[in-house]
């Protein structure tokens, strides 16, 4: 399975479409489902959006999800594959959904590509980055015992 990290700050064309970093092209060079997630856009390939629609589905047959969050999953999707130049279109009425300007924060997050709107981006974080990381090393000890990422 194709592995997304790292955070790139990009712009959308005039047409919607956004530039892939370069490590991300071949990754998606079959194509790749976009929907919406969260507050922000997921490009997923096409096994990722597969087995999210597999867990839904079984959500929904085991009443744990009601049948419109399928058709909303299903009926938002949008199918692309990046053009030569590594352009990704983004439907209109998703990057309406995730409030998408001509700015936007593209992040790895493993399984998926996210597109954000670069204020919503920050929100994630609102102590920044570092103190972030620190909470991580700390919680599952990823570092030496006292020590602290970005101080």
């Amino acid at each position: 399975m194709a592995m997304f990290m790292g955070t790139y700050e990009h712009t959308l064309d005039e047409k919607g479409r956004l530039i892939l970093p370069a490590t991300f092209r071949s990754k998606l060079a079959q194509g790749s489902v976009t929907v919406p997630l969260d507050r922000c856009l997921a490009i997923l390939p096409p096994e990722e959006f597969d087995r999210m629609a597999t867990h839904l589905k079984a959500q929904v047959s085991q009443g744990r999800a009601d049948l419109d969050h399928l058709r909303a999953f299903a009926s938002l999707a949008d199918e692309a594959v990046p053009d030569s130049q590594g352009r990704m279109r983004l439907a209109a009425h998703l990057r309406d959904l995730a409030g998408l300007g001509d700015r936007v924060v593209v992040a790895g997050v493993l399984e998926r590509i996210e597109v954000w709107d670069p204020a919503r981006w920050a929100a994630v974080f609102p102590s920044g980055p570092a103190k972030f990381v620190s909470s991580i090393v700390r919680e599952y000890g990823l570092g030496p015992v006292g020590t602290e990422a970005g101080t």
